[in-house]
């Protein structure tokens, strides 16, 4: 299959990169040539997602440790990209995330805390990480040629609910916003901001919340994922290398007049 190479030479990082929507995002930059920084906690996942990239790639990729809830963690890690390539910094996917579900009264104080950490917070201190590098490089290149693009994800739960979500669903409405207030700040820089808010999507995480909230409905975790299936027109889940295309376009320079959007990936759910 011919693939397209529109991000050669191009350097992108990618926060949550070991695994689901982040590392879909990491193998289809590779994919179109890209050198690749794969951030996340997970160092072990990351080192084994970069070895990927760079089998698709064939060029350089990076793992790097990174905990998107520690500031020091974020900065340390972006300065490493700088550092490996220092000619700047292309694309970044804000892609690190958890989820925790339980009843509004159930939820303790410590579990909105590190939902609100890592899935807000986190994407706060990933995008002012990657603004440090990409405003000072803006200088170096030309208008028609960008200062780059940041792409959060957010989730179709940042625009609908459900009950027994309350943290997750604050974090994933709280990047919409962020993403707004980050793309009036870059759009100087010729850097585009936007979010990305997948539906259902296939992965390992989605499995876990099977898991946990099939038991609490008295559901298997089978059957909830065949429920879950009918909440779009579709009537399926996304796959996560879906989600990536769309990352992609918005990187690309044929979305280089699209900013401070908030793009729903999910299968019509919350048209329907």
């Amino acid at each position: 299959m011919y693939v397209i190479k529109r991000f050669e030479d191009k350097v992108v990082a990618v926060t949550g990169g070991a695994k689901g929507i982040g590392k879909a995002c990491c193998l289809r930059f590779a994919e179109e040539g890209a050198r690749v920084a794969v951030l996340d906690l997970a160092l072990e996942d990351a080192v084994a997602t970069a070895a990927e990239c760079e089998k698709l790639s064939g060029q350089p990729a990076l793992a790097l440790h990174c905990n998107v809830a520690d500031a020091a963690s974020v900065d340390a890690a972006f300065k490493a990209v700088a550092d490996a390539w220092p000619q700047g910094l292309d694309v970044v996917v804000a892609s690190a995330g958890i989820y925790s579900g339980q009843p509004l009264v159930e939820v303790p104080l410590s579990e909105w805390q590190k939902v609100i950490d890592v899935d807000l917070t986190g994407v706060f201190l990933t995008n002012q990480a990657a603004a440090k590098i990409m405003m000072k490089q803006t200088c170096r290149r030309s208008p028609s040629g960008g200062g780059g693009s940041i792409i959060n994800i957010s989730s179709m739960a940042g625009k609908t609910s459900w009950s027994a979500s309350a943290q997750y669903s604050a974090a994933k409405s709280g990047v919409i916003g962020l993403t707004r207030s980050v793309a009036m700040d870059m759009a100087p820089y010729g850097v585009t901001v936007n979010a990305v808010c997948p539906g259902n999507t296939m992965t390992e995480m989605v499995q876990g919340v099977a898991a946990t909230i099939a038991a609490r409905d008295g559901l298997s975790a089978g059957e909830w994922l065949r429920l879950r299936a009918q909440d779009c027109p579709l009537k399926r889940f996304a796959e996560s290398e879906e989600i990536a295309g769309v990352v992609a376009f918005l990187a690309s320079r044929d979305a280089g007049y699209i900013n401070g959007q908030a793009i729903e990936v999910d299968g019509g759910m919350v048209m329907s």
